[in-house]
């Protein structure tokens, strides 16, 4: 699956357990529904106020469409800090 098919599932999925409407994430519900379907790709100033409406980081969207194929979340966790103390 593409990063930005996954990318809209965990946007959707997101968006449905916050009990949201597509209209309250963004002025277009047109526009979240062409990002949740994968067909548009939102830019990073876009998923940063699409997580702002949702209540969570930005980072959050992006490890969920890394879980969305069946990844495991303790070693994407585990990868993640392992790479970031690497980098510092």
């Amino acid at each position: 699956m593409e990063l930005k098919e996954a990318f809209g599932i965990a946007l959707r999925q997101a968006r449905l357990e916050k009990g949201l409407a597509q209209e309250a994430l963004a002025p277009s519900q047109a526009y979240v529904s062409e990002v949740e379907n994968g067909r548009k790709s939102p830019s990073i100033e876009k998923i940063d106020e699409l997580a702002s409406v949702l209540g969570i980081h930005p980072v959050t969207l992006f490890a969920r469409s890394y879980l969305v194929d069946g990844g495991d979340l303790t070693d994407l966790l585990k990868r993640v800090t392992r790479e970031l103390h690497e980098l510092q």
